[in-house]
């Protein structure tokens, strides 16, 4: 073995706790960076193999109503190359042993030719229907949260008749990847799929020979714009609701905005950590290298060539570097394979694996390791540029000056062990400052990665508290009248009923156009309520829209200006309508009206589609079952119901995230703090042996050395917080997508849990170099000068 390459060995032994604590700051950045982009790219490549097999349709329509050869007619279309028509309706869903009414989404499909065609199914227990029966398939997140089986069975309202559905089978669609209701809401304890036999379906709703839904393959190369346009036109005499591109469906979206959110994580934060550990190596290379500069002039003058120094000290930080590069891919691995297991509960895939990408890993570990390599050769180059002889020489002692207190006049307002802390930092200025940075950078990492539990709170409570405060939501067949609202208001246990008109409808401005929903706003709601950014009840203006800032910047029109509103409600109308105001809100791509001037812009007279209800929670077995038999009633949303879901499946997600950031920022924190005081002792071993020699008790001594670690905590704490600040807006703005933007709210717990956080890391490391002071021998240290 060669002397250098001994060196080297004894150089890791002398340096294995700081090695170790460098190594950990290196995995965590490498494992987040590893374990979160492998994991969108598992998610890709599981998302483009199943709706290559399944042949997800490229663009979705609906209509009212529509007879079979229209859908024929399509296909003569010069870019369709594949037409599958459907029937397809939501209804009321009857679990035995469940009081809450469920929705169910009941499709027709020809058992016959369930494995041909687009959008296919894939059958994961049981058997397909039998040609002519009202046995069906149910989708498998509603199969496992109802305990559904094969020879189980539920009842559903088919156009008002109670139906008996027996469960045959369990089945995943492309489709509904991601199974959401009308409305977007996921909940798949109370939504589920259920697929049957076309004819029977068609028979039960009066569709024999027609179709109200209609996936299209576009030809290759072919413009979607302009064949949406095209099947437009088609439809339109049939009741069309605007066709869309599959990058509208609501599975395929909420998939892509999971996968936007991912990366954003996965490469925000283990870039701060990047720099953290190159911070972090820099420091204890420089510090190694410094204590070797007589060492390295020997070398030099004994005949190494200045590149084999420069190489041997590399090769330091490369087995470094290298020890955190093999434990974060380790920790990469096993994090992909956790948030893989998570999106599975969520993203329904036949297959659903996780493997490393091979790409993320070589850019992983370049990164990584050009970033110890960087701190090494910055530590190195500053004593090569010596000559052996001034380098054999002990540094020049630094130029000492009065403090900035003491020149202030302030210094006789501290006792003496606080002006020797302060002195010895004002000193040692930028590399108090760099530390300081390093726990700062911790802290915000930790904030940067679980605000967004508080975001979430935030948004629950404005969505359900303020906009929604009515306990029940329930949708309609179709457009009823008004009475519908005395009818609701005499089940039982309803305290106060309130219905809402939303029309479903094309935005036009220019060559732009944008599809969302009109609601009503009546002045006198109070279940259903239009609020501001700030939660605040606002009102509707008396004619005109109000838009969401992002639909408005989407279709380039600002208030004042008029569009084009095309209702997609199955009539063909479209009128002119001026846009008053615009508002902020998180969620979807919204548009109000007072509830009078939508009437007057419809034409239609006074319908409602939903309803909300305020109830009596003891009579609530009694309303459910009331609702149960009404024919009208499609779909039933309990708030509570769904809080309560939510909650516990983001808790869930917040809890693993948490988990891992905060071993992540505490890795962090450790690496920074523990090497600033190992290095601090080093370098104040002969002073604070001194001290200890003319009478100071050991935990006076510590207490010196120990008071930097704390004052510098007491710095980076206040700066993490407006850098986690900082970073979560950042991460907002480069997460929102055109119809979901996360609110940027951290709430005083999450600022108390990093503080906390960081305390902690910070005691535990202040009680090993406590441990290490304990141990000095003071014989040793004070011989060492001489």
């Amino acid at each position: 073995m060669r002397a250098l390459d001994r060196k080297l060995l004894r150089d890791l032994a002398a340096l294995r706790a700081q090695a170790a604590t460098i190594a950990l700051v290196v995995a965590a950045g490498l494992g987040g960076f590893v374990g979160s982009l492998s994991t969108v790219s598992s998610l890709e490549d599981n998302r483009d193999a199943y709706y290559a097999s399944a042949r997800l349709a490229d663009v979705f329509a609906t209509v009212r109503r529509a007879p079979e050869h229209v859908a024929q007619g399509l296909a003569t279309l010069p870019d369709v190359a594949e037409v599958q028509s459907a029937v397809m309706f939501d209804v009321q869903v009857d679990r035995a042993g469940v009081a809450q009414p469920l929705t169910g989404r009941v499709v027709g499909i020809d058992p016959a030719r369930a494995q041909r065609g687009l959008n296919r199914l894939t059958l994961r227990s049981g058997r397909w229907p039998a040609p002519g029966t009202t046995e069906a398939l149910v989708s498998e997140a509603f199969a496992q949260a109802r305990a559904l089986r094969p020879g189980d069975e539920v009842h559903a309202l088919l156009d008002g008749h109670r139906q008996r559905l027996a469960i045959v089978g369990v089945a995943l669609s492309p489709e509904y990847v991601f199974a959401a209701a009308a409305g977007g809401r996921n909940d798949e304890t109370t939504f589920g799929v259920f697929w049957i036999d076309r004819e029977r379906l068609a028979a039960a709703f009066d569709m024999t020979g027609a179709f109200n839904a209609v996936a299209l393959r576009l030809r290759a190369g072919a413009s979607v714009p302009a064949a949406i346009g095209e099947i437009d036109r088609r439809l339109r005499p049939y009741g069309s609701r605007g066709a869309y591109g599959r990058d509208e469906q609501p599975s395929h979206k909420a998939v892509a905005q999971e996968l936007r959110e991912q990366r954003v994580f996965g490469i925000v934060l283990p870039s701060v950590v990047l720099g953290v550990a190159m911070f972090v190596l820099h420091v204890v290379l420089d510090r190694q290298v410094a204590t070797q500069r007589e060492q390295i002039a020997a070398l030099v003058a004994l005949g190494y060539e200045n590149r084999v120094v420069v190489a041997h000290y590399l090769k330091l930080a490369l087995a470094i570097a290298a020890a955190g590069i093999v434990l974060g891919l380790g920790v990469g691995h096993e994090l992909g394979r956790q948030l893989t297991r998570l999106y599975a509960d969520y993203f329904r895939f036949p297959d659903f694996r996780f493997a490393l990408d091979a790409g993320t890993v070589v850019g992983g570990v370049a990164a990584f390791g050009a970033a110890a390599l960087a701190g090494a050769w910055s530590a190195t180059r500053r004593l090569l540029s010596l000559s052996p002889a001034q380098a054999m020489r002990p540094p020049s002692p630094p130029a000492y000056r009065p403090l900035l207190l003491e020149r202030a006049g302030l210094a006789r307002h501290v006792g003496p062990r606080v002006r020797m802390i302060l002195r010895n930092l004002e000193r040692r200025a930028v590399r108090a400052a760099l530390t300081t940075v390093g726990i700062a950078s911790a802290v915000a990492i930790l904030i940067g990665g679980t605000w967004w539990g508080d975001a979430i709170d935030t948004m629950i409570d404005r969505q359900f508290a303020a906009a929604q405060p009515g306990e029940v939501f329930v949708g309609f067949t179709g457009p009823l009248g008004e009475r519908v609202v005395h009818e609701l208001a005499a089940l039982p246990g309803v305290l106060r009923a309130e219905a809402r008109r939303s029309v479903p409808v094309r935005l036009h401005a220019g060559h732009r156009r944008e599809r969302t929903v009109l609601s009503g706003v009546s002045d006198d709601a109070r279940l259903w309520r239009l609020v501001d950014a700030q939660s605040r009840p606002t009102r509707a203006p008396p004619t005109g829209l109000l838009m969401t800032d992002r639909l408005a910047s989407r279709l380039g029109v600002v208030a004042g200006d008029t569009v084009r509103v095309e209702f997609l409600d199955g009539r063909q109308r479209e009128v002119d309508a001026l846009v008053v105001d615009l508002t902020h809100e998180p969620i979807g791509l919204g548009a109000w009206m007072d509830e009078g001037a939508l009437r007057a812009l419809a034409g239609d007279g006074a319908v409602v589609d939903a309803g909300a209800l305020a109830i009596d929670r003891t009579r609530e077995a009694e309303l459910f079952a009331a609702l149960k038999r009404a024919p009208r009633v499609a779909a039933v949303f309990v708030k509570s119901a769904l809080i309560e879901y939510f909650r516990a499946t983001s808790a869930r997600n917040i809890l693993i995230f948490t988990t891992v950031l905060t071993a992540f920022a505490s890795a962090i924190a450790v690496g920074v703090v523990y090497n600033s005081a190992r290095i601090a002792l080093a370098e104040r071993a002969w002073e604070l042996a001194t001290l200890r020699v003319l009478g100071f008790e050991h935990r006076e001594v510590a207490a010196l050395l120990l008071g930097e670690l704390a004052l510098e905590m007491a710095l980076a704490l206040p700066l993490g917080f407006v850098a986690g600040a900082w970073l979560a807006r950042a991460m907002t703005g480069m997460m929102a997508s055109e119809n979901f933007t996360m609110p940027t709210v951290i709430l005083p717990g999450t600022f108390a849990y990093a503080g906390l956080t960081m305390l902690a890391a910070g005691a535990a490391c202040a009680w090993l170099v406590q441990r290490r002071l304990a141990a000095l021998d003071l014989v040793a240290v004070l011989k060492t000068r001489e």
